[in-house]
């Protein structure tokens, strides 16, 4: 089992910045995919951000050229880092974790974290 806690959301004024933190634990072993999704009230969840074990990363266009993601192998931690925030930015972003074990896969996500984006 593995576990995952973010943290860094909050009240942000437009054009603002946050960073996001996701640290996984528990029972990591083969970790191959992180990302980050966010769910806007009425709207479908949206894949923000994705790295892949080789570091890889892909965006939606909504957010290319003003958010990054990251990670921290020794920490187990992926993070978000958010720039140029938009209000229609505002949604709860969840991260998501995705490990091979013995040949199966196993999909993990955290509580998910508010960001606000408001004046």
């Amino acid at each position: 089992q593995v576990q995952l806690v973010e943290s860094g959301g909050g009240l942000v004024q437009p054009g603002g910045s946050l960073r996001l933190s996701c640290a996984a634990s528990g029972s990591i072993t083969n970790i191959k995919i992180m990302k980050w999704y966010r769910q806007i009230p009425g709207k479908a969840r949206e894949l923000v951000a994705a790295i892949n074990e080789g570091g890889s990363t892909n965006y939606a266009d909504s957010v290319k050229g003003r958010f990054t993601i990251s990670r921290d192998i020794d920490k187990n931690t992926v993070y978000l880092q958010m720039n140029s925030l938009k209000p229609e930015d505002t949604a709860v972003y969840t991260c998501n974790v995705y490990e091979i074990v013995d040949k199966r896969g196993y999909e993990y996500e955290g509580q998910g974290t508010q960001v606000t984006v408001s004046s």
